[in-house]
């Protein structure tokens, strides 16, 4: 594993020389590979599903893993262009001054180095973050899960093939591994590895965050929550929680809580939750809620009492935690309290209202009338991503190309050297066109 790391670095320092083009035209050739192998991969993929089937994964977890559903793969294709059209984001000055007479600093976007991906079911992730590391100028080792193991060597094949024959795209600077034992003697290598970024289960990102030295950007969980304000309009309270919980409900951006507030009419409560239940959703009540609504609204088994953990509770499933809020302070500590710091909305016609939820809640994610679901790399124009950071540090939120980047710091002078140094520059910044970067 220490050789795979450090061909991976050495690729990395060839890769991040490439010019745009050359790496935007690597990124072609894979669509193209993709595209022509299409009913391969997707054949691949069947059996990964007879497989999770037939071992008792869940509904949640199948779902993840099937590329042929509501159009997965071509929209996984159409990211990979989307990324090689986006603009190159290593060399961007960023920060530009004057320190001197012909002594200019700048400071300027640069790729991270080598990536350690280890994702679950998704196997869409393989072409996603393939494209974003080749277009960032970034190595990248990835590891899937057994679940999706044929799925993951048939796309892997293909991507090794194009890169090896088609492009000047070093080959170590996407490899691809399928032994799990691999990852912990990976996850060892600090000296070349320079990112974990992990994408699954909550068990998943625990386990490596507790075994590595490497920093780890991801998110363990994905309990999001949607707050009706009292100044909310229920049509469109219903329509944006029903999108959020039902549009993809084994996504990590998808509605696990519904908080109201307790101005809320019984009869718009009721809307909502109807609007919920006839969208095949399982609402769990608080008990205040339940005595609420128990007579006045005919769902049957759609209504059921909360668990004692419903509030901690990520479903990815058909099902939605409710309860009554007494005020938007409540709603905050409440969501701060329990939510994962993924995305958060809140449904309101009030702009004060919005504006200090979204200041106040502490989520990569704050949203005011619009879905959770909108939490996503591709729907935010990145072209895919990476993966959801709850991180505070470094990148938050869908992380995609500007995500996977830092900066260096460049000092440009003509032989210039701090004895003779009297700080002639002053203070003044510049905008970076002012100062030649050549």
């Amino acid at each position: 594993m220490a050789a795979i790391a450090k061909e991976a670095a050495e690729a990395f320092a060839q890769l991040k020389t490439l010019s745009n083009e050359e790496r935007s035209g690597a990124l072609q050739k894979i669509h193209d590979g993709l595209k022509s192998a299409k009913s391969k991969v997707l054949e691949s993929n069947k059996v990964d599903m007879e497989n999770a089937r037939k071992n008792n994964l869940s509904p949640s977890l199948i779902k993840r893993l099937d590329l042929s559903n509501s159009g997965k793969y071509d929209t996984m294709l159409q990211g990979i262009l989307d990324v090689a059209n986006l603009d190159d984001p290593i060399g961007k000055c960023t920060f530009a001054k004057k320190l001197d007479e012909g002594l200019n600093l700048y400071r300027v976007t640069a790729p991270l180095g080598v990536l350690l991906i280890i994702f679950e079911s998704r196997p869409e992730v393989i072409a996603n973050i393939t494209a974003l590391a080749i277009k960032s100028g970034n190595a990248a080792i990835l590891k899937g899960g057994k679940e999706s193991y044929q799925t993951f060597k048939a796309m892997s094949d293909i991507i090794n093939q194009v890169l090896s024959t088609e492009t000047k795209v070093p080959g170590p600077a996407i490899q691809l591994i399928q032994s799990r034992e691999d990852v912990s003697n990976l996850l060892s290598q600090d000296k070349y590895i320079d990112l974990v970024i992990p994408r699954g289960s909550n068990e998943l990102v625990r386990n490596i965050k507790e075994n590595t030295k490497i920093p780890v950007l991801g998110h363990a969980d994905g309990i999001c929550s949607i707050y009706i304000d009292k100044d909310a309009d229920i049509k469109k309270a219903v329509k944006i929680v029903v999108d959020s919980k039902t549009n993809y409900p084994a996504g990590c951006n998808a509605a696990e809580q519904l908080l109201v507030h307790e101005s809320i009419s019984l009869e718009n409560l009721n809307e909502i939750l109807t609007g919920l239940a006839n969208a095949g959703v399982t609402i769990h009540a608080d008990p205040q809620v339940l005595k609420e609504v128990q007579g006045s609204i005919d769902i049957g088994e759609k209504l059921q009492p909360a668990d004692d953990d419903a509030f901690d509770k990520e479903y990815l499933s058909l099902d939605i935690s409710v309860k009554r809020v007494l005020s938007l302070e409540d709603v905050i500590t409440h969501i701060n309290s329990h939510s994962s710091k993924h995305t958060d909305c809140i449904v309101t016609e009030t702009k004060v209202n919005a504006e200090k939820f979204l200041k106040g809640v502490d989520s990569a994610g704050v949203y005011w009338n619009c879905s959770t679901r909108f939490a996503d790399g591709f729907r935010y124009g990145f072209g895919t991503e990476v993966g959801i950071s709850t991180n505070k540090i470094h990148a938050r939120g869908p992380v995609g190309l500007e995500g996977l980047m830092s900066y260096q710091y460049q000092l440009r002078g003509e032989g210039h050297i701090v004895g003779d140094y009297v700080g002639g520059g002053g203070n003044k910044v510049f905008v970076h066109e002012d100062l030649p970067l050549n």
